[in-house]
C-alpha cells in the first residue's frame, strides 16, 4: 500500500477528527462570514508526482480554498432557491460518505429498503398517494427529465409503439404546452430528443405566472391529440401555482400526461394556510421535488414521482449478466438514468427522522414570513418596486426608476457581502429576486438583508 495511504489508514480517527473540527469551523463562521467571497482563487498548480497524505490535503484546502467559499450554506444567500443542511443532514450525509453504498441494486444490502422508506415518507410528507411510486435523484433537472421521458414512452403508448425500443422517429412530433414552463424542462426535451421547439407556451393569467386554464384547453383542442402538458407549483420568479385541480378536470375531455414542476412548491402542503396550493398534485402523471432545495439536505438531491412505474422501467431498465431481473420491484437501476450513484437517501431519511413534519412545517413558515418581512420593506422603501405579491417565500423586486441589468448588477455587487440576489427578468423588466428557503434563516437576518439592500441603493 502506499506510505501515504497506509499512514492514513493507521492515523484515520485523529484525521477524521481534524477534518470535523474544520468544518464545523466553517458552520460556526456561516453567520458572520461574507455571502460571496472576495478572497483569491488559487492560482493552477501541477498533479503533485507525490501526494502530501490526508493532513497535507486539509492543510492547503483550509488555507488556500476554504476562503474561497460562498456562504450559500448560510441564512443570507437568496440565490437559486438554496437551502442549507439542518445538521441531521449534515451527519445523515457524513454516514452516507462513510459506508458508501450504491443503492441501485439489490445486491448492495439494504440501501434500496431504507430508500423506499424514505420515499414512503416524502409521499405522506407532500399528500401523494401510494399510487405514485418514486426514486432520488440528482436534482430537479433530472427529475423533470425523468418525468418527461416517462411521458414521451406514454405517447409512444398512445401511438401503438415504444419509443425506448424504436425511437423518437417512430413518434413523430412531440407537443408539450406549458404557462411559465422552468428553464429545465427545455433543457430535458432536448436531452430527450423532443426538440425546444416542441414546447408551446400557454398564456398565463393577467399579471400572474400561472398558466390561464380556459387558454390551455384552446391549444389542447388545437393539439389534435395525446401531447405532454407541464403544470407549474412554484414559478421561479413570484412562485405562483397553476390550478391543478382544474388542468387535472381537462384530462376528462383531452387526452394528455400531466406531469407537476413542484420543485420546491410542493413544501406548501407542510402548512395549513399555503396547502390549497398544491391541491391536486396527487392527480399529477409525474411530479418533480427537488429536495436540496427547502428540505435542507446537501446537494445534490431530489425525488422524482410517477403512476406509471412499467413505463418507467421500460425506459431505463438495464439489462446485463450482473443484474437482477426486473421483478415486481424493480431495482432503481432500471429507474433513473445512473447504473451508479450514492446512498442520496440517507441524508433525506436522517432530517425527517430528527425534525418529522413539525420540524420542516416550522422551516417553510419562517422562510415565508422573512420573505413576507423583505416584501413589506421592499415596497415601503421609495427606490423599489415590488412586482409581484410574496406568495411563498419569493420576493421579486426592482428598482423604482431605470430598472436596467447593469444598475441591478451594481446593486448585488454592493450587496452582497450581507446578501446575494440572483438577477431575473418578469414580463420583460429587469429584475431581482430572493428566494428563502434556508433552515437557519431568522428575522434578525432579514434585518440585516434589509439593511445591506438599502446601503447598496
Amino acid at each position: 500500500m502506499y506510505r501515504r495511504l497506509a499512514d492514513d489508514l493507521a492515523n484515520l480517527p485523529a484525521l477524521l477528527d481534524d477534518t470535523h473540527r474544520t468544518a464545523v469551523g466553517f458552520l460556526a463562521g456561516l453567520a458572520d462570514r461574507p455571502v460571496l467571497s472576495a478572497a483569491r482563487i488559487p492560482d493552477p498548480t501541477p498533479l503533485p508526482a507525490e501526494g502530501a497524505g490526508l493532513a497535507g490535503a486539509l492543510a492547503d484546502f483550509t488555507a488556500h480554498w476554504e476562503p474561497t467559499l460562498s456562504g450559500s450554506a448560510g441564512p443570507r444567500y437568496l440565490g437559486f432557491v438554496t437551502g442549507g443542511v439542518t445538521p441531521a443532514g449534515v451527519a445523515g450525509d457524513w454516514i452516507t460518505a462513510a459506508v458508501d453504498q450504491n443503492s441501485n441494486s439489490a445486491l448492495d444490502g439494504s440501501g434500496q429498503d431504507l430508500e423506499r422508506h424514505t420515499l414512503g415518507w416524502l409521499r405522506e410528507l407532500f399528500g401523494l398517494s401510494d399510487a405514485h411510486q418514486g426514486a432520488f435523484v440528482s436534482g430537479a433537472t433530472m427529475s423533470n427529465t425523468v418525468g418527461l421521458a416517462v411521458a414521451r414512452e406514454w405517447l409512444g403508448e398512445r401511438a401503438g409503439i415504444s419509443v425506448a425500443e424504436d425511437g423518437l422517429a417512430a413518434l413523430g412530433l412531440v407537443r408539450v404546452l406549458s404557462g411559465r414552463p422552468h428553464s429545465s424542462i427545455a433543457k430535458g426535451m432536448a436531452m430527450l430528443g423532443m426538440g425546444r421547439k416542441s414546447l408551446t407556451t400557454v398564456a398565463t393569467l393577467p399579471g400572474r405566472e400561472a398558466v390561464d386554464v380556459a387558454a390551455l384547453e384552446t391549444a389542447l383542442a388545437a393539439a389534435g391529440g395525446p401531447c405532454i402538458v407541464v403544470a407549474n407549483a412554484g414559478t421561479v420568479n413570484t412562485v405562483d401555482f397553476d390550478d391543478l385541480r382544474a388542468i387535472a378536470a381537462l384530462k376528462d375531455r383531452y387526452d394528455f400526461w400531466l406531469h407537476v414542476d413542484a420543485a420546491f412548491g410542493a413544501f406548501a402542503a407542510l402548512t395549513a394556510e399555503h396547502a390549497h396550493l398544491v391541491a391536486g398534485l396527487d392527480a399529477a402523471d409525474s411530479v418533480c421535488v427537488d429536495l436540496h432545495k427547502w428540505l435542507n439536505v446537501p446537494y445534490d438531491s431530489a425525488v422524482q414521482f410517477t403512476r406509471r412505474r412499467d413505463l418507467q422501467t421500460d425506459v431505463f431498465r438495464n439489462a446485463a449478466a450482473y443484474l437482477g431481473p426486473l421483478g415486481d420491484e424493480p431495482d432503481f437501476v432500471h429507474l433513473t438514468p445512473e447504473n451508479s450513484r450514492r446512498l442520496r437517501a440517507l441524508a433525506a431519511w436522517f432530517t425527517l427522522r430528527a425534525y418529522g413534519r413539525a420540524g420542516h412545517a416550522d422551516i417553510v413558515e419562517r422562510d415565508i414570513a422573512a420573505a413576507r418581512a423583505l416584501g413589506e420593506a421592499v415596497a415601503a422603501e421609495p427606490a423599489l418596486r415590488l412586482l409581484a405579491p410574496v406568495r411563498l417565500n419569493v420576493v421579486c423586486f426592482t428598482l423604482a426608476d431605470e430598472p436596467t441589468a447593469e444598475r441591478l448588477a451594481a446593486l448585488v455587487e454592493r450587496a452582497s457581502d450581507e446578501a446575494l440576489f440572483t438577477p431575473t427578468v418578469l414580463d420583460g423588466v429587469p429584475a431581482l429576486r430572493a428566494a428563502f428557503s434556508n433552515w437557519r434563516t431568522g428575522q434578525e437576518d432579514v434585518a440585516r438583508i434589509i439593511a445591506a439592500l438599502r446601503k447598496a441603493l
